[in-house]
């Protein structure tokens, strides 16, 4: 069968601009640096230099802190950055109840492909129940290597048994979605919920 005729069987997705609010992308990280008076180049630099070990289990909450903000002393504690960082988190109603329908439905695989950090990704399937959505979580921090690199949506595919024909990746970032495309998957370039429905019903997939 031609990919234009085979029956979608999974569903990919990613969580941080899709499902959820980003957890810790650079406005949160601007929006830190102006609550907490850190400096703004030292901080972002900071975190270019590890945020690949962070998002790959090699670097927990803890020791991302030390290298970033605590590496001196300063005027608010551990626990305070951590709330905060965790507050950063939202949910997005709309896209979860398209979720919920589809896990209701029993219809298709669904699981998540995302980078995130480890505390953070356990965090946010715990606070928002994501385990009621998805049978599997491909998460960078859980499988050493990231988006965009081919290799986790091979990853993903071959974990599952599932033919790239057969799935669909959603993500709200374009370069997320040519990896995903050179390995076969079909894709859904995410912007708003309803553009998303239209675009899985287009490709035959029932909601």
């Amino acid at each position: 069968m031609t990919s234009s005729t085979t029956k979608v069987t999974a569903l990919f997705w990613d969580v941080g601009g899709v499902v959820l609010s980003d957890g810790w992308d650079s406005d949160s990280r601007l929006k830190a640096t102006e609550k907490y008076g850190l400096d703004r180049e030292d901080f972002e630099e900071r975190h270019q230099e590890v945020v690949a070990a962070f998002e790959t289990g090699k670097m927990d909450l803890d020791e991302y802190m030390e290298r970033t903000v605590f590496y001196r002393v300063r005027a608010f504690t551990k626990e305070d950055f951590t709330d905060f960082v965790l507050a950063q988190s939202q949910p997005y109603p709309a896209t979860l109840d398209i979720l919920k329908r589809f896990a209701e439905s029993k219809t298709y695989l669904l699981a998540t492909l995302n980078n995130e950090s480890l505390d953070l990704n356990r965090y946010r399937i715990e606070r928002f129940g994501l385990r009621d959505y998805f049978s599997v979580f491909f998460s960078s921090c859980f499988l050493g290597i990231q988006k965009p690199q081919e290799a986790i949506y091979r990853m993903a595919l071959q974990m599952t048994q599932r033919a790239p024909q057969a799935s669909v990746f959603i993500d709200d970032r374009t370069e997320n979605l040519e990896p995903a495309r050179r390995c076969g998957m079909r894709t859904v370039h995410y912007q708003n919920p309803g553009q998303l429905q239209r675009e899985l019903v287009d490709l035959g997939i029932e909601i």
